[in-house]
């Protein structure tokens, strides 16, 4: 034992966290597991057409969308649909159980009641799957990007897609019962940095070739961090409302005075789902859009459907809007669901 208080012997210090590294092990096997899956093609895909669409569509929503997935879209793999039918689904299940007295019910029912509640939301992601995996086959016929149409391409790739985004749910769920974290936020956090790579590699290779000046990256770098450390603090920053029990305690003959102690309430209380949210039922539409709406001769459908596509684009004025009001929107709401006053109230009462 060292003078600080660390065992000298690094075995006994992987002992006395044995249940941390088991689930750190976990959410690493996890994740491997995820990214190997990415790499997994549906089948019926023409990847030269598909290559070269996304060439194309660079700074568009498909992009987006592509960043969300971990590359999995760009290389239609059977993960293609992401975690965005779960979302989406739970979305649906939490609104409605605010609306509905039956599902409301299912929540102050304790752990029946949220087994019951994840019964929904699971049907409601197979469901949402299935209808999503319809949609993008139909856009991959139509931008001619697969080898074969009818039952014999259709199949195979909705079977594949939707078995793709149920086995990302249930990967989700594990890494939230038995790895580290929140599994559904592990998996976009993945996907989101397993482009970090290819984004150092090409700013290195900007700067190298003169399109990018060194001191520009330098301050992207320091911006990088800077927001970062901010989203940490946020995260992390809590009102502490002081709490005073007037009751006293007696042990023996002493009497001692009022307890004190104190409720914690965070300042971002619903963390990072919101933005979730937001952006899941955004890019449904405008992927709707990219994929069914482009054709030679498009109908007036499908022109209505570039349109949307367009401006629903990340940057554009009206998704910059939608995407903050929908933000401040599920802030509150989703706020109302975690926190309830009332019950606070009466936990202190007992």
């Amino acid at each position: 034992m060292s003078s600080t208080g660390i065992p000298l012997n690094p075995f006994a210090f992987i002992r006395k966290y044995d249940e941390l590294w088991t689930r750190l092990l976990f959410l690493i096997g996890a994740l491997i597991v995820y990214r190997l899956g990415s790499h997994i093609p549906v089948p019926g895909i023409n990847p030269v057409n598909l290559a070269d669409l996304f060439s194309r569509n660079e700074n568009t929503i498909l992009s987006m969308f592509n960043m969300f997935s971990g590359g999995a879209l760009e290389r239609m793999s059977i993960m293609a649909l992401g975690i965005m039918p779960y979302i989406s689904a739970s979305i649906i299940v939490q609104m409605m159980s605010a609306v509905l007295p039956s599902l409301e019910a299912l929540k102050k029912e304790g752990e029946a009641g949220r087994r019951k509640l994840n019964k929904y939301t699971r049907q409601g992601t197979l469901g949402l799957a299935l209808v999503q995996s319809l949609g993008m086959c139909a856009g991959l016929i139509s931008q001619n990007l697969t080898l074969s149409t009818g039952l014999t391409f259709y199949i195979p790739a909705v079977t594949s897609l939707v078995a793709g985004a149920m086995f990302l749910m249930w990967l989700g769920e594990q890494i939230t019962e038995r790895g580290v974290g929140n599994g559904i936020s592990m998996l976009i956090f993945a996907s989101i940095v397993a482009g970090t790579p290819g984004m150092i590699s090409q700013s290195i290779e900007q700067v190298n070739q003169g399109q990018m000046n060194l001191i520009v990256l330098f301050i992207f770098v320091l911006l990088g961090i800077a927001v970062t450390a901010g989203i940490v603090y946020i995260e992390r920053a809590q009102r502490r409302v002081p709490v005073n029990y007037a009751q006293k305690q007696q042990q023996g003959r002493k009497i001692y005075a009022q307890q004190q102690s104190h409720l914690p309430l965070k300042l971002n209380m619903a963390g990072v789902i919101p933005a979730i949210f937001a952006s899941s039922l955004l890019l449904f539409p405008a992927s709707l859009g990219q994929w069914v709406g482009q054709s030679a001769d498009p109908t007036f459908t499908q022109k209505i459907l570039q349109n949307m596509a367009l401006v629903l684009s990340p940057g554009q004025p009206l998704y910059l809007v939608l995407f903050g009001a929908m933000i401040i929107f599920f802030c509150y709401f989703y706020t109302a669901l975690v926190f309830s006053p009332r019950e606070v109230a009466e936990n202190l009462k007992r």
